[in-house]
């Protein structure tokens, strides 16, 4: 089956787990706790998509990129 999500790359790579493709189509929030549970070097935030962000790289950061409904479309991953 071919998901939905959009693939991308974490551009840091020596804070533990960096990239959660198993989380597309899940619900943002509980991409969030997934991710904060797994990695909690980092903190998860809910974007929606197309929401203007800086274009800086921070390795304590994941973008978690929701559709209309609140479910992530873009591979979260640190950076």
């Amino acid at each position: 089956m071919e998901s939905g999500c959009q693939s991308n790359t974490s551009l840091c790579s020596d804070v533990g787990k960096n990239a959660w493709p198993e989380l597309c189509e899940v619900l943002g929030k509980d991409a969030v706790a997934i991710i904060q549970r797994e990695n909690p070097l980092v903190n998860a935030v809910i974007l929606l998509q197309g929401t203007p962000v800086t274009h800086d790289i921070r390795c304590d950061r994941v973008r978690v990129w929701v559709n209309e409904i609140g479910n992530v479309m873009i591979v979260p991953v640190v950076g």
